[in-house]
């Protein structure tokens, strides 16, 4: 196949080319109607199309669509790869509604995207957490053991699913072929949330894709790190340890009935892009982002952390500090008209794009490294360090999700919570595990570490009533 065609591009241009009358949805009428805010885009609007003669459908492709997917599975190198207009969450819950029955037990790691944990609770699965370690170069709390995975797996035969995600937000990964190998020496199918992970595909020092290590099925975000609009996302198969016909019923279920035309374009145009991005472009791009972090290495009162071989994201730079707060140096960089992605444990995140830029990315340097001289030290940020946070490597659930829907609720208060079966999930940030989960026992070790976080003053995620003196729990 001719990794330089882009052929659902292509058939919308063709369609263009045509000036047709519009008797159809959408309602702008292929551009015609516009709000008067938005005829700057006008353009974009043209491209905005529906399941007309020659542009197929995305949920029976047989035209272009279904050659756009195919060239996407050449490119990657897997069995079947399938295009998604509702993120890599619609994806997430495909595969895992696809894979699993009620009352299944599935192994998840307990740091997982919350899809993850909607597609649980829609299937009623009854889920296995494991926890991840702590990875004292990055800093946080990323690598899977696979000797964890061993062991869960020879407790629990009834297991029938490892749920993964690789890398983290930040860019880590961990050994996930061999994680993979001991799953698949239990004939147990591994599916891997790769949103950050669509680029991949690229050569070392980039880390290994899910797909090179093994995986059954993987989401990836094409939005997030391509050139694609947001909620591109990719599904490979990568095995037929799933079934096909399933997962393609539960893609219609949990996607749009009428899938955006501009988002699928522009996934067949991001898989063409990076896969014209050759080994040359690849080795120029990593030597300029390394020469932008060598640069930001020079301030005195911040670092970037090191990008190793194969296990960090080179696509990612992360700054953080002993003596700055992080969350100050984020909204000064907006102030000063730098965007960076987010800021966690006092880490700063900045994401590149896959371009080739040198005098672009020397501007961004001398930009970021002037407006953080700008930022005067600040003793207190919200650094965790590896004693502050202690879970279980391995816990299992009393109950299915499909039990627990059973169960009324009620808000109790903190101290009458230990021992009680938790109705939400309770997130400190940092490290942005969760300390307690929906569906698991609380106890009063959990509890102490909330009570720490907040005298901290960290950020907790959770659900609220008005009064975070009380947590939700299941009347059993």
């Amino acid at each position: 196949m001719n990794q330089q065609r882009a052929p659902l591009y292509e058939a919308i241009q063709q369609h263009l080319k045509q000036k047709r009358y519009s008797f159809h949805v959408p309602g702008h009428k292929s551009g015609a109607i516009v709000h008067n805010q938005l005829k700057p885009i006008n353009e974009l609007f043209r491209y905005d199309l529906t399941e007309l003669p020659g542009l197929d459908d995305l949920h029976e492709p047989e035209g272009p669509i279904l050659e756009a997917q195919k060239l996407a599975a050449q490119y990657y190198g897997v069995e079947q790869t399938y295009f998604l207009v509702n993120g890599t969450t619609s994806g997430n819950l495909a595969m895992i509604l696809a894979s699993l029955n009620a009352d299944d037990h599935v192994l998840v790691q307990r740091n997982c995207h919350k899809s993850v944990m909607h597609a649980l609770e829609l299937v009623g699965a009854k889920p296995v957490f494991i926890s991840p370690e702590y990875d004292s170069i990055a800093r946080r709390y990323c690598h899977i053991s696979p000797d964890v995975i061993k062991q869960a797996l020879t407790n629990d035969s009834s297991l029938k699913a490892v749920v993964l995600t690789y890398p983290d937000y930040f860019g880590t990964t961990f050994d996930l072929s061999s994680v993979v190998q001991v799953a698949h020496s239990f004939n147990v199918p591994v599916l891997v949330d790769e949103a950050h992970g669509a680029h991949f595909s690229f050569d070392a020092p980039f880390p290994k894709s899910a797909k090179q290590c093994g995986a059954d099925l993987v989401v990836q975000s094409a939005h997030k790190t391509l050139p694609a609009l947001t909620m591109g996302s990719f599904l490979h198969v990568n095995s037929n340890r799933i079934d096909r016909s399933k997962l393609e019923y539960y893609l219609e279920v949990v996607q749009s009935s009428s899938p955006s035309y501009l988002i699928m374009a522009s996934l067949d145009l991001a898989r063409q892009y990076i896969a014209n991005f050759n080994k040359d472009d690849q080795v120029q791009l990593v030597k300029e982002i390394t020469e932008l972090n060598n640069q930001l290495n020079t301030l005195t009162n911040c670092e970037v952390l090191p990008v190793r071989e194969q296990i960090d994201d080179p696509l990612k730079t992360v700054l953080t500090s002993e003596t700055l707060d992080m969350n100050v140096v984020y909204k000064r960089l907006h102030d000063y008209g730098i965007d960076a992605e987010l800021v966690d444990q006092n880490q700063l995140l900045l994401i590149h794009g896959i371009e080739l830029d040198e005098e672009l990315r020397q501007k961004q340097c001398t930009a970021l490294i002037n407006c953080i001289k700008t930022v005067e030290d600040n003793a207190y940020h919200d650094k965790m360090v590896d004693s502050q946070f202690d879970v279980s490597t391995i816990q299992r659930f009393p109950y299915s999700y499909r039990e627990l829907k059973s169960f009324n609720t009620e808000w109790v208060d903190v101290r009458e919570a230990s021992g009680r079966i938790a109705a939400e999930s309770i997130t400190p940030y940092p490290p942005g595990i969760p300390v307690i989960l929906n569906g698991e026992f609380i106890s009063q070790q959990a509890l102490n570490t909330i009570e720490k976080a907040e005298k901290r003053k960290q950020h907790i995620q959770r659900i609220s009533n008005g009064d975070h003196n009380k947590i939700k729990v299941y009347q059993i």
